[in-house]
């Protein structure tokens, strides 16, 4: 098995990878080689890639946010993709994931490298199913070395993390449907995984052959994302049994994962209720072993269809204050149909927002220190300061200049009795009288 990086890390090696995360963190490369060392940390760089910089995720690091974009069979418009992947980092995203299901999908996932130059996550079961249909006529007729084929082919083409649903196996399926739910399955990785397993009568080929997944990400050293196939799709279904039996599971393969060397990650909910999203990221945290946690969301209500961008920034606040470390995106368009550029601008905007909500909530000096000068600038009524300060500078300006006021010191909102400008002209006026006598 290939030397990787926690076996470097291990060593007390420091690498030009650790490093380099280790300045975009402002934090020490042995915290960084630590980190990885314990199954902390991991630096998201497949070993074929060299036209992205390492990117660090979880533990006592920035809170990172992901975009997802990809085609489908019903919706095949590859440049409305590539232009969605673009804008998703122009906007900040650190990652991006192709969820494509419909066109050349080998060719798509390249062209997503070049348009989005950060690290390119994706689920090869997708794409397996894919194949299986287009030459079987059934996605149930895959074969276990026909998907491993896939998830080759997708590391060998640089994918540097993937989400595999290696929890979905028939102990968590009987305990989902013996249990019941509102919603039963909505992770579509997860679904596809069950409805094969019901069809051949085998156990999930991606946790039978595990030590075949570890094998073929240590040669890559990239990151196992491993997906949660039994995450909630309803509120009502938050934290059962199925969901934690996964959970359980996951944290079983991580450990296993890490032994070999092996970085690992672990997706988590989901429709959660904002009473137990902290719970459950405490539960992940410690059935886990501090593993990253990656989120969707979560989403705290289900009654906001075309504003669940907002439903998830919330619980995503809420997470990643409670030690979540990766947000996945959530746009407006979420349950109602496929984004466009405008819903995965927000949706990164939003994600963005809740991940510095956490970021302060948990004190991270770097994000305290922004928020003490942008609220210096408005004290001081110095606009450009709060712009360049500002999530999203554009919108920012943009506002302001929609209604521009006649005292340019000030917003439109309030004009003359601006409570800042009241203040400030008040004390230049004593100070003003206090001169004269």
């Amino acid at each position: 098995m290939n030397e990787t990086r926690i076996h470097q890390a291990r060593k007390g090696i420091l690498t030009d990878e650790m490093q380099a995360v280790a300045r975009q963190e402002n934090l020490s490369p042995e915290f960084i080689a630590e980190g990885l060392a314990k199954g902390h940390i991991v630096i998201t760089r497949n070993n074929k890639r060299t036209d992205i910089a390492p990117l660090g995720i979880g533990k006592g690091l920035s809170i990172k946010i992901n975009a997802n974009i990809g085609t489908s069979r019903d919706l095949l418009d590859i440049e409305g993709e590539l232009e969605k992947a673009r804008v998703a980092v122009e906007a900040g995203a650190h990652t991006v994931m192709d969820l494509s299901t419909g066109g050349d999908l080998p060719a798509i996932r390249k062209d997503v490298m070049k348009a989005a130059p950060v690290p390119l996550g994706t689920v090869p079961f997708y794409e397996a199913a894919a194949r299986a249909l287009d030459k079987h006529s059934s996605f149930c007729l895959l074969t276990e070395d026909e998907l491993f084929d896939v998830i080759e082919d997708h590391l060998a083409s640089g994918v540097d993390f993937l989400t595999v649903h290696c929890g979905v196996t028939l102990g968590t399926l009987g305990r989902m449907e013996k249990e019941g739910r509102i919603m039963d399955m909505v992770s579509r990785g997860g679904a596809l995984t069950a409805a094969w397993m019901r069809y051949n009568e085998k156990d999930n080929p991606l946790f039978t052959s595990f030590d075949r997944l570890v094998e073929l990400s240590a040669r890559y050293d990239a990151t196992l994302s491993l997906g949660d196939g039994f995450r909630p799709g309803a509120t009502g279904d938050a934290t059962d049994r199925a969901q934690l039996h996964e959970l359980i599971t996951l944290g079983e393969l991580q450990q296993h994962a890490l032994e070999q060397g092996v970085q690992v990650m672990v997706e988590g909910p989901g429709h959660v209720p904002l009473d137990q999203v902290q719970a459950n990221v405490l539960l992940q945290k410690r059935l886990c072993h501090e593993a990253p946690f990656y989120v969707l969301g979560p989403l705290v209500t289900d009654l906001a269809p075309g504003y669940d961008h907002i439903t998830g920034a919330i619980g995503g606040a809420v997470a990643a204050w409670a030690g979540a470390d990766f947000l996945c995106y959530v746009t407006p368009a979420e349950h109602l149909r496929l984004p466009d550029v405008d819903d995965v601008r927000q949706g990164v905007m939003a994600s963005r927002i809740a991940a510095v909500a956490g970021e302060l909530a948990r004190g991270m000096p770097g994000t305290r220190e922004r928020e003490h000068k942008m609220s210096k600038a408005r004290r001081m009524q110095d606009w450009d300061a709060q712009y360049e300060l500002a999530i999203d500078p554009t919108v920012a300006r943009g506002r302001r200049g929609e209604a521009p006021p006649a005292d340019e010191s000030v917003c439109s909102m309030c004009g003359e009795f601006c409570a800042i400008k009241v203040q400030n002209d008040a004390k230049e006026a004593k100070a003003a009288k206090t001169a004269k006598t």
